[in-house]
């Protein structure tokens, strides 16, 4: 085999960013957050957006993320154009965005219920499986309130790996 043929991708990209620039303007200051920014992320690839505070890096995620629109360039996820959030792409933000008012269980449900094709009982088992992978089986019925910081943080782990997508997208999460 060739270097070349052992560089060359054998499957498509799941993520590809192509010229993604974007801008700011709040009053009288403008701030090029994205300029022309393009990469790919292949099948099973681990990649960190790496930079100063401020330089872009939650941008370009909210953006793959469908969270944001890029003034220019384009952005395809799992060989599709990104127009919004979607089920094929999940975040875990800096913070924890777990929703107070539910219990772990019903946190880790809630991504799951969007999930077509899914009974009740088996969105449970999808759930209990997630938990017990970050160890936090036993907190099932918990309040989020009655939970330490890192443990929110592996709940919110455990709900953003459940629904299975193709592209998990992390923000600091354990800053």
């Amino acid at each position: 085999m060739t270097l070349q043929q052992e560089l060359t991708p054998t499957s498509p990209a799941k993520l590809v960013v192509e010229e993604v620039s974007k801008t700011f303007r709040t009053g009288r200051r403008v701030v090029h957050a994205l300029d022309r920014i393009s990469f790919q992320v292949g099948e099973g690839e681990f990649v960190c957006l790496v930079g100063p505070s401020g330089c872009g890096k939650s941008t370009m995620l909210n953006i793959i993320a469908g969270l944001e629109r890029p003034d220019s360039g384009r952005i395809m996820a799992v060989r599709a154009p990104v127009a919004g959030p979607g089920r094929d792409r999940m975040v875990m933000f800096q913070e924890h965005a777990l929703f107070p008012w539910l219990d772990v269980m019903d946190n880790l449900m809630f991504g799951l219920k969007l999930k077509p094709g899914l009974k009740d009982s088996e969105r449970r088992e999808v759930a209990m499986y997630y938990l017990k992978l970050v160890g936090l089986e036993r907190f099932k019925n918990a309040n989020i309130h009655e939970l330490s910081g890192g443990m929110k943080q592996r709940i919110a782990l455990a709900r953003a790996l459940a629904p299975n997508p193709k592209v998990l997208l992390m923000d600091e999460p354990f800053a």
